[in-house]
């Protein structure tokens, strides 16, 4: 057993998301999106070094003391596994791990629209699941990915940095390929991918040009692919996608996106105030022919007005998501305001409405 092992042990009994070990300070868990100190000795570079090393393949420590950062993952039989990242800060050697349940969660289970659970049968095209870090996206592509392996009798291949969600085959048979250790890149395992015969691709992080463009290739060639952006809402990740493209690429692409793109689900994680725990506020686009009208003319700043006419599709905005939550006494009103669109909306059910500098 690794010396770090009672650190992840630890986590897991507070419900933390993630665990802080930095140089100069005490060990940090996150518990309901707060940080709290455990209470532990103030870790030194060598020893916490040492620790750290312990669990981390040699290729990676390699990597890490060339380049001062590495993600990699690390797992606990029967208990969970985790996704770290290393790297060197003013006072040493630090480390972030996150996370990743054993147990795959429903959409059900997660109280996810309905709507989510059938972009699982979709036969083509591609999903794009958004938001900010720690927003849940994993959480939520592990799961419609687990109604894919339970439902149909396909080819899943996931590429990820490190793996996370680990996915037993069901009905389907079900790879995963860790960029750097069982390919060199995303955009290599996508290329790669096109001869392996897969129904459906899970490209962990759509995070450059090539990649991006490969993925759109393959939801054009037939495949069903879904893949995360941190991105802040549906209109944002339309625009990133195009505006990653050089200028006289980009009205092909936004051709090329308006064919492919089924869907796009960005999220936010806010603190419950009535129970212990979180949950999710889910804005939801679907890509309808008006939709798609919108992205190919490039009148993406339209995109929210679909939204709200669209509901009988599954679609909704991530203010009317918010203000779901809210009125069910599930988040507090200024958690709400703070992560809304429109500020307006939520100014009324605040007690005493903040001075935003930036609103005037």
């Amino acid at each position: 057993m690794a010396q770090i092992d009672a650190f992840f042990k630890l986590m897991n009994e507070q419900g933390a998301s993630d665990l802080h070990m930095v140089s100069g300070q005490q060990p940090i868990l996150r518990i309901r999106g707060e940080m709290e100190r455990v209470k532990y000795k103030t870790l030194e570079s060598d020893d916490l070094k040492a620790m750290l090393y312990e669990i981390v393949a040699e290729d990676k420590v390699k990597l890490f003391e060339e380049t001062g950062d590495v993600d990699f993952g690390y797992e606990i039989p029967g208990l969970a596994r985790y996704r770290g990242n290393l790297f060197m800060q003013k006072y040493g050697i630090a480390a972030v791990f996150r996370e990743i349940p054993s147990d795959i969660l429903s959409c059900e289970q997660l109280g996810l629209p309905k709507v989510i659970r059938k972009l699982a049968s979709l036969p083509k095209g591609m999903v794009l699941v958004t938001g900010p870090t720690g927003s849940g996206k994993s959480t939520t592509l592990a799961a419609i990915v687990d109604e894919v392996n339970k439902t149909r009798k396909d080819h899943i291949l996931t590429i990820e940095d490190p793996i996370e969600f680990v996915h037993k085959s069901q009905s389907c048979i079900v790879n995963h390929r860790e960029v750097g250790t069982h390919t060199e890149s995303f955009a290599s395992a996508l290329r790669g991918a096109l001869r392996e015969d897969p129904d459906i691709i899970l490209v962990g992080e759509m995070r450059d040009l090539e990649t991006i463009a490969l993925a759109m290739e393959a939801a054009m060639t037939g495949h069903l692919v879904f893949g995360t952006l941190h991105t802040l809402n549906a209109m944002k990740t339309v625009d990133r996608i195009i505006e990653i493209f050089p200028a006289n690429q980009q009205a092909q692409v936004r051709s090329t996106l308006a064919d492919s793109l089924k869907a796009v689900v960005s999220q936010n994680l806010f603190k419950r105030v009535d129970v212990k725990g979180r949950c999710a506020a889910l804005e939801i686009l679907i890509a309808t022919p008006a939709v798609r009208n919108l992205i190919r003319e490039g009148k993406t700043y339209q995109i929210a007005s679909s939204m709200q006419t669209g509901k009988k599709y599954g679609m909704q905005t991530l203010d009317d998501a918010i203000l779901e939550v809210l009125e069910k006494g599930w988040i507090s009103p200024d958690d709400a305001y703070i992560n809304c669109i429109e500020k307006a909306k939520f100014v009324s059910y605040l007690k005493t409405p903040p001075t935003d500098f930036t609103d005037i």
